[in-house]
């Protein structure tokens, strides 16, 4: 067989399909293979004439149809399925070749698979990949982690396929080993806050007697401001469907349980490993598993009094105006805080990120592109920020939207419509901003039970208090 194919793609189900044909759209000729064959067949027969592909029948006839070095483009299941595929490969491929892993690992998997194919002679780069199927195809934003050796043969086709925004494509060099799936794995904790925002700000909305066409029409006329999102924009969409079968609102008919598929949760595990407060992204992980515990729900229905979970706005118009701003400002603190985040992984992994590069290549592409992400991005580039909250830009907008913000949460709290996320991102705003936090008292109780010790204000060093002696004060170093 002739090595003619520039990139190989393994995997083709939807994600791996439709990635091999954006390759093949873009003049690449393209390499696939898939373990169970019909589904091979399948794709040639439906996607065949839309671009040079080569289909092979067996590991052996894919890896040898491949120009050097062999590009490679995983799209299996995370887990066993990627393990089991690299070793299939594995004996076939020569010192230099590119094995890519486009699904949603681990990044701690990630770093192991490229440590070992490292060894081997090998380059392996772990791909962040956002935009579902429709990016796949058409533009998605990507975000490797590998080699800067190997990026250089890899790195242009991934370019070449990726979104493009005013003539940047999405997708650049994001750190070693498993930086690029750590990256991805913090986009979608941001994409779940994002959508647990919108999903309260609807919440809000519906129990002040909004109807589902009135709040849909909000969302639309957001979408045209500093909140244009690709998931504002949606949100529109999926409120102005009617259910076939019944004429209600889709979203009425939809049980609300809410799935996951672990990304988002990952994300608050790494961030208390790292000691990095992530409470929005916490919070709508949260809310999601409190929404699939219906025997807890059950429950609280039954035993549970509060308020009515309605009332009536004194003035619709502003209602609607301070949830704009209410969401706006969730989402600024969402994002800060997934790149301090991103920011404090890079630096205890030694992976250099570029916080105004992640922000370049999210603009377009990925599930959280937003209007905002072009501000995010010049205010990094501007220069070194402890937080994307201490930008010029984004403090001022932040201060604006303080009051409204704050009414959305008050009268939320007093109709008891529960708005989890929206209250993390104020008491994060708040915690941050604080001259003195409460934290003194804890660490004196910490004294009291564990002789933990702590440090004093006025003056250097290491203290303990004898609690249960004289009470007198010990400088300890």
């Amino acid at each position: 067989m002739t090595s003619s194919a520039h990139v190989g793609v393994v995997g083709l189900a939807v994600m791996g399909r439709n990635l091999a044909r954006n390759f093949a759209n873009n003049g690449y000729t393209v390499a696939v293979y898939n373990r169970t064959q019909a589904r091979t067949d399948d794709m040639i027969a439906a996607h065949g004439s839309e671009g040079a592909f080569v289909p092979a029948t067996s590991v052996e006839e894919f890896v040898a149809s491949l120009e050097r070095p062999r590009r490679i483009v995983i799209m299996v299941q995370a887990g066993a399925g990627t393990d089991a595929t690299i070793e299939s490969l594995l004996p076939h491929l020569e010192e230099g070749d590119i094995v890519v892993d486009g699904g949603n690992a681990h990044y701690e998997d990630t770093r192991r698979r490229e440590e070992a194919l490292r060894e081997k002679g090998l380059h392996f780069f772990g791909v962040g990949i956002s935009g579902g199927e429709e990016g796949a195809l058409n533009g998605p934003s990507i975000m490797p982690g590998g080699s800067k050796e190997g990026y250089e043969a890899i790195g242009p086709l991934l370019e070449t396929i990726a979104a493009d925004y005013d003539g940047t494509p999405c997708c650049t060099y994001i750190g070693p080993d498993g930086a690029g799936h750590f990256v991805k794995m913090v986009h979608n904790g941001i994409e779940y806050a994002d959508m647990e925002f919108i999903a309260e700000a609807y919440d809000v909305l519906r129990s002040a007697g909004l109807t589902v066409p009135e709040i849909s029409d909000a969302f639309r006329e957001w979408n045209t401001g500093d909140l244009d999102s690709y998931l504002i924009e949606i949100t529109s969409e999926v409120l102005d469907q009617t259910d076939a079968a019944t004429g209600k609102a889709l979203v009425d008919v939809i049980a609300d349980s809410a799935g996951q598929k672990g990304t988002g949760r990952w994300t608050v595990q790494i961030a208390l490993e790292l000691g990095v407060p992530v409470n929005t992204i916490a919070e709508s992980v949260f809310a999601r598993s409190v929404s699939g515990h219906l025997d807890l729900r059950a429950a609280g229905r039954e035993h549970l009094s509060g308020p009515a979970h309605s009332f009536t706005p004194e003035d619709k118009a502003a209602l609607i105006e301070d949830v704009r701003q209410a969401l706006w400002s969730a989402k600024v603190v969402a994002y800060a805080q997934g790149l301090h985040l991103i920011r404090s992984a890079s630096e205890q992994y030694g992976w250099d990120i570029d916080v105004a590069g992640v922000a370049t290549i999210w603009r377009a592409g990925c599930i959280i592109r937003a209007r905002l992400l072009e501000r995010i991005r010049s205010e990094y580039a501007a220069g070194q920020l402890p937080t994307l909250l201490a930008a010029p830009s984004i403090a001022a907008g932040l201060a604006d939207a303080s009051d409204g913000t704050r009414r959305v949460l008050a009268t939320a709290f007093g109709a008891g419509v529960p708005v989890p996320g929206f209250a993390a991102a104020v008491s994060y705003y708040d915690a941050v901003r604080a001259e003195r936090l409460p934290a003194a008292l804890i660490q004196g109780q910490r004294d009291f039970f564990g002789a933990h010790t702590y440090q004093r204000v006025d003056t250097e060093g290491t203290f303990h208090t004898e609690w249960s002696a004289d009470r007198s004060e010990t400088k300890l170093d």
